[in-house]
């Protein structure tokens, strides 16, 4: 079964070298734009992982839902368009981001709509035509037509289903003008008998005003694609993505509890939050809630410009997998997805060549207070984790990048933790995309053109440690 990137056109005879795109994460076949992930979905022993395609070009637009499958989360195959706007239903100028349920035994897209060009969507419905789940066929009428009346907003959109205690519910990104500008999150009562019936309004979930949001989640415009699952017990995990003036930024969490609230329910954070991802190409994750664990995927754009992402055929692709819960001592829980492991070939030691794709692992247990490892991927990128203070830092200085994103593309980035006198640093490379998780409590994720090449080495660069150093390539 080949990897969904194997597929792609504008890959076709290249090198076991190169290393200029992903070969392992999913993104289009068919190259040009690629966004969101959307709507997870484990059926008939497949995962089906939907994201945001242009299929038409390299940069954002004329948004479809493109669809790629896998059994084992690791060799995925490509399906093509999923879901296509209509010009003649709700969603004629884009199928935007949503998710995907299992509604009356047929697999649902739950998806927004838009119509209009100010960012207000409506929340349609597309059902699975076929077994297989290779396309989608919307439903001519949207379940919820638009926002509340009443309500000044600059974001509505992003619908993401859940259940608590045997009612399914739904959320919905939004953003208030006045008072501000104020980002919420809105959440609907589903029908009972079926995701077709109406949608009824309870009101917000949890908006800015509340301390912990204030703190963790700001500043914000807007919050997009909300997530909430589970993660031990009566604690949550919410999830929000931050969007001001047209730029998207970055992923937080926040924790809590849910309880109810009138006719809907409140998210009562604890105070424990963050960035979901502490590098600049993670955004709009989405959740897959199984009965042992939750997958999320993130979306990674590109560090280069756009008129670079434009020669190369293609931009964006999605993270790899990973389980996110709870440590014993009640902080949250970063690994990436166990089946990963499958992934592993040869084994590479401190001083190889690295190939395109490949995992580095390094233990490190200091020996003195300041202790400082440094992991170099060739010339391009080192990693530095320092466990006494916590930090896990991409230095990517000698690779700048050439995006004008707004969010800072300084040389560094760091993470901090909780301080400790050892842990364990993986790394997952991939062609140009690298993702660092340090001691299962902070994660990291860069896109780096081009992709890092050259021997990988391990050092320690201050103070005392031990380490001990494994790598495997990546078919």
């Amino acid at each position: 079964m080949p990897h969904v990137t194997h597929l792609a056109p504008h890959t076709t005879g290249r090198a076991p070298t190169d290393r200029s795109a992903p070969r392992h994460h999913v993104r289009p076949a068919a190259g040009n734009w690629c966004n969101d992930p959307n709507g997870p979905l484990f059926h008939d022993g497949r995962y089906h992982l939907f994201f945001q395609h242009n299929p038409h070009a390299a940069v954002w637009g004329d948004i479809h839902w493109g669809h790629a499958s896998s059994a084992d989360l690791v060799h995925w195959t490509d399906h093509g368009i999923a879901l296509a706007p209509s010009p003649r239903l709700p969603d004629r100028l884009g199928a935007w981001s949503g998710c995907t349920v299992v509604d009356g035994g047929v697999p649902t897209a739950v998806y927004t709509g838009m119509d209009r060009d100010d960012g207000i969507g409506s929340v349609m419905l597309a059902r699975a035509a076929d077994p297989s789940v290779g396309r989608f066929e919307a439903l001519p009428r949207p379940v919820v037509p638009g926002p509340p009346p009443d309500l000044d907003l600059l974001a509505f959109r992003d619908p993401y289903l859940f259940t608590y205690e045997g009612e399914r519910w739904a959320l919905i990104g939004a953003g208030h003008r006045a008072a501000g500008p104020r980002p919420d999150v809105f959440v609907y009562r589903v029908g009972a008998g079926g995701l077709d019936e109406p949608w009824r309004y309870a009101g917000s979930l949890l908006d800015a005003g509340h301390p912990a949001a204030a703190r963790h989640a700001m500043p914000a415009e807007a919050w997009e694609c909300p997530a909430l699952f589970p993660l031990d017990g009566d604690r949550w995990m919410l999830v929000v993505s931050l969007w001001i003036a047209g730029v998207t930024y970055t992923a937080t969490y926040l924790t809590g509890t849910l309880r109810p609230h009138g006719e809907g329910l409140r998210f009562a954070p604890d105070g424990t939050g963050g960035l979901l991802d502490h590098g600049r190409d993670f955004y709009a994750p989405t959740a897959l809630v199984e009965q042992d664990r939750t997958l999320v995927w993130g979306w990674s754009w590109e560090s280069r410009a756009e008129e670079a992402s434009v020669a190369a055929g293609w931009a964006g692709c999605l993270t790899y997998p990973r389980e996110l819960g709870l440590h014993p001592d009640g902080t949250v829980r970063h690994a990436f997805a166990r089946e990963l492991l499958g992934l592993r070939g040869r084994e590479l030691g401190p001083g190889d060549r690295l190939p395109p794709s490949y995992e580095l692992q390094v233990d490190v247990r200091a020996q003195a207070p300041d202790a400082e490892v440094t992991v170099r991927l060739g010339r391009a990128v080192a990693l530095r984790v320092n466990p006494t203070r916590g930090t896990l830092t991409l230095d990517r200085s000698a690779t700048p990048a050439t995006a004008p994103h707004p969010y800072p593309r300084t040389a560094t980035a760091t993470a901090t933790g909780p301080a400790a006198t050892g842990g364990r640093l993986r790394v997952l490379v991939d062609g140009p995309i690298v993702e660092a998780i340090w001691d299962e409590r902070l994660a990291l994720t860069e896109k780096v053109h081009p992709g890092p090449e050259g021997e990988w080495t391990v050092e320690v660069t201050q103070s005392a440690a031990q380490t001990a150093a494994r790598g495997w390539a990546h078919a």
